[in-house]
């Protein structure tokens, strides 16, 4: 939540990253309509749409990483079978 703390973002970072966390805690906020408005004020439908799908595929990684008690920094890629 920095960016509602410090100077270092533009009206759209920061309307853009709202929008992420409503839709993140989507079973808490139920993506307010102001929260919508404020980013349909910077960012057009399909940019919308993209960070939208964006945020979801990272909410749903994170879900599964938890799940699965995986450790930052620990996952491993398979061997190629011989």
């Amino acid at each position: 939540m920095a960016h509602k703390e410090t100077p270092f973002f533009s009206d759209r970072e920061r309307a853009s990253l709202a929008w992420c966390e409503t839709v993140t805690r989507i079973s808490e906020t139920r993506t307010p309509d102001e929260a919508y408005q404020a980013v349909r004020e910077h960012l057009d439908e399909a940019e919308l749409v993209n960070l939208t799908l964006a945020t979801t595929a990272i909410d749903t990684w994170n879900r599964i990483a938890i799940s699965f008690r995986s450790l930052p920094g620990t996952a491993r890629l398979p061997r190629p079978a011989a």
